[in-house]
């Protein structure tokens, strides 16, 4: 595979993008389907991944088969169907329900910097997974996830923080995901070898 890119996503068959934009460094895997969603610097998916109406946080690595922000049905209605509001389809004087559309849209969902998305997961609209958290294959997320939490299970609870309260509190404030390219490619030899709490004793302020 060629080396990710500064200016281009690097995009492998078959993905389904619509309205969706991307930063520095960014993959999307094999057969992929991303919606209405923002991939900041460094993030990416592996294959068949389906993510809608999402912000996905700097550096997020999602693994494959994951669901992200999947979109709902009008359950308050008499029906469920999409009959209600891909009008369209059915009817040749029926328009779509641009309503119904716009506030589909409006339920964001948002990954943090650092954040491990588990083979499987799915996590539902309009919550967030706070930087650093890792979320268990096939777990079912329904409410946030606060940053540095291993959550997993359906639905979603906590299994342990990844880091001591005062080191995920210090990993938070050094922020490394914001370092410039240059400075993450100086500090890769302390990224692979030291571990979270020497790297913080080294490079926070």
């Amino acid at each position: 595979m060629p080396r990710l890119s500064a200016t281009t996503p690097h995009l492998h068959p078959d993905c389904q993008i619509v309205d969706s934009h991307f930063g520095a460094f960014c993959e999307i895997g094999q057969g992929s389907r991303i919606k209405n969603s923002t991939f900041e610097d460094y993030a990416y998916c592996d294959r068949l991944s389906d993510i809608a109406n999402t912000t996905v946080g700097k550096f997020a690595n999602i693994a494959a088969m994951t669901r992200i922000g999947p979109t709902d049905h009008p359950m308050d209605k008499a029906s469920l169907h999409h009959f209600l509001y891909r009008s369209s389809y059915y009817w040749e004087d029926a328009a779509d329900d641009p309503a119904f559309f716009a506030a589909r849209a409006a339920r964001r969902t948002v990954l943090g910097p650092d954040t491990w998305i588990g083979h499987g997961a799915i996590i539902k609209p309009e919550v967030t997974i706070g930087a650093g958290a890792v979320i268990a294959s096939g777990a079912v997320v329904t409410k946030d996830v606060p940053p540095y939490m291993i959550v997993a299970g359906l639905p979603a609870s906590p299994l342990r923080p990844r880091f001591p309260a005062k080191l995920a509190a210090r990993m938070l404030q050094m922020a490394w995901w914001d370092w410039p390219h240059e400075t993450l490619r100086a500090a890769l030899p302390d990224f692979r070898t030291l571990p979270a709490k020497a790297f913080v004793e080294k490079y926070a302020n």
